[in-house]
């Protein structure tokens, strides 16, 4: 996948060539700072970019419905019939901040009927139960109260659990959460990480999890992509990007994280800030905030993909095999 955007300074590069697959059941977590481009990867998946982005012609999205015809939605005009099809409820969307996503002037019970309605054939009376009844298993007390207020009436963590609640009400295949929980206090962050590896157990969905946090993917997980300025760095399980991270990037992330055994130690940051992608580093992106880049290799040239075990990956000189003599 590969996908730029025109600007008024030039083109910028957002997602450079990134390869991943998710299955049902299972969780990718995809994390990276800001600039990354964690969010533009998923939303060319549900085809929300703006007019100005530009797909590479040989992108490819290849997603299986529930009807069992695959369909590459690389492909697919973004006003098109089967992508409003698929989008919302073959494929659903969590946000990071869901008064984005709510309407301030309709209930919650509306807006989640609505969406219902959309895309099943059931009556309002029907679907304004099923709304009540996926409240009410996301978490939210009296359910029966709760579908009638308005977004604004909800606290933090109470609309997050609505979001979900909305994104769910059409049992997707995907569900795709774009840093859910950054704007929520860690009680109800834990509690929302919790709601999610229940549902996905109890709807047997694939979802790909958006986060910069290491520790929160650690608790969500099953793969983890490690992404910087476009690319995948590093891939894995997520026992093996936590215990034996081989990317330095990956490696700086990890020291970042506050460890309640070391309170007195100092925190590592990550060298530098992401380049702008105006003005991208020739060679391995990473190398001008590498601590262990080679002089001369690291500038020079991209690093491949070397693979460390069948389920780790890195793309980085320092694992790849030396050239045979």
């Amino acid at each position: 996948m590969k996908v730029a955007f025109r600007t008024d300074e030039g083109v910028i590069t957002a997602v450079d060539g990134i390869d991943f697959d998710v299955h049902r059941g299972r969780t990718l977590g995809i994390v990276g700072e800001s600039g990354s481009g964690k969010s533009v990867s998923v939303k060319t998946i549900m085809q929300l970019l703006p007019d100005t982005a530009m797909v590479n012609e040989e992108s490819s999205i290849i997603f299986q419905r529930r009807n069992g015809h695959i369909v590459d939605i690389a492909t697919l005009d973004p006003k098109s019939e089967i992508i409003r099809e698929i989008r919302g409820d073959e494929i659903a969307m969590v946000f990071q901040e869901p008064m984005a996503s709510f309407s301030p002037v309709y209930t919650i019970g509306n807006q989640i009927i609505e969406a219902v309605r959309e895309h099943r054939d059931i009556g309002k009376s029907e679907a304004r139960v099923l709304a009540i009844g996926m409240l009410k298993r996301v978490g939210i007390s009296n359910p029966e109260v709760r579908v009638d207020q308005y977004p604004f009436e909800l606290s933090g963590g109470m609309r997050q659990r609505a979001m979900i609640a909305l994104a769910l009400s059409t049992e997707p295949s995907l569900l795709i959460a774009d840093e859910p929980t950054t704007a929520l206090d860690v009680t109800i962050q834990a509690q929302i990480l919790d709601l999610m590896r229940h549902l996905k157990n109890e709807f047997a969905m694939a979802i790909i999890f958006i986060t910069h946090d290491l520790g929160v993917i650690a608790q969500i997980a099953d793969e983890v992509a490690v992404m910087y300025l476009g690319r995948i760095a590093e891939r894995g399980t997520t026992r093996e990007i936590i215990r034996t991270p081989q990317h330095p990037y990956t490696q700086g992330l990890l020291k970042a994280i506050p460890r309640l055994d070391q309170l007195d130690q100092r925190l590592t940051p990550v060298e530098g800030d992401i380049p702008s992608p105006l003005a991208r580093p020739r060679g391995c992106l990473f190398h001008t905030r590498c601590p262990q880049r080679i002089i001369g290799v690291c500038d020079q040239r991209a690093p491949g993909v070397t693979e460390v075990s069948p389920t780790h990956s890195v793309s980085c000189f320092l694992y790849e095999p030396e050239p045979a003599t």
